[in-house]
């Protein structure tokens, strides 16, 4: 098992580990400062000693750092971690602001998610919708641009698994992980959303700067795309 420490302090630049397995370009470590991809938030970019990191992905609670070239690199070696920082906070300010756009247009629009991927200069949501109005989906994003500009500080948290599926709003984005998680790791920002979350994200929403329409696609009678960025 690999411990993510990325995830009890999204701004550790960099962290010393032990090499456990080496598979050709693959590398596992005991600990890491890396998120690997998932839950539409990509991998971190960065270096392993002097070794460049192009993908870190997780499988079997082991996480697995790629080299760009076989790393020479033994079992029980010890390396130092250390991330592209400003690619990671750029995801973590793109993070924090779906959240609060996906929880606005949920509780006021009733817009529901079904799909979303996240990138350090834009980031797409399709939503399930009947219709779409601009007029209110800008007012909307109007509202959510006054939020960001306030000084809430993102919580995070662990719950266990029975207690957090009782949470409006919590069960319909957990009731899909294994039975085999017994705890969960929760992100709240206070008045605005609680979610269960693998990601990293930023400590306030001041952060995070003003969200952008840059593209709405209609996908059909009930699904619209819209790719947003930060400014």
């Amino acid at each position: 098992m690999t411990e993510l420490i990325c995830l009890k302090d999204s701004y550790l630049k960099e962290c010393e580990a032990r090499v456990i397995e080496v598979n050709g370009k693959e590398l596992i470590l005991d600990r890491t400062v890396f998120y690997p991809r998932g839950g539409g938030q990509p991998t971190d970019f960065g270096t392993i000693n002097e070794h460049k990191i192009i993908n870190v992905s997780k499988k079997d609670g082991k996480v697995i750092h790629e080299t760009e070239i076989e790393s020479g690199l033994k079992v029980g070696d010890r390396v130092t971690c250390k991330i592209d920082w400003e690619r990671r906070y750029k995801l973590m300010r793109m993070h924090t602001a779906a959240h609060v756009l996906a929880a606005t247009a949920y509780t006021e629009l009733n817009y529901q998610i079904t799909g979303n991927q996240i990138e350090t200069d834009q980031t797409r949501f399709d939503f399930s919708m009947e219709g779409f109005d601009r007029a209110k989906f800008d007012d909307m994003v109007q509202r959510c641009n006054a939020k960001l500009k306030e000084d809430i500080e993102i919580k995070v948290y662990e719950l266990p698994r029975e207690e957090a599926l009782k949470i409006p709003g919590v069960v319909k984005l957990a009731a899909a992980l294994p039975p085999s998680i017994a705890i969960l790791r929760i992100v709240e920002i206070p008045g605005i959303d609680l979610q269960a979350d693998g990601g990293t994200h930023v400590r306030s929403l001041k952060e995070v700067g003003q969200i952008k329409i840059l593209k709405l696609d209609n996908k059909g009678s009930k699904n619209k795309r819209i790719y947003f960025g930060l400014e």
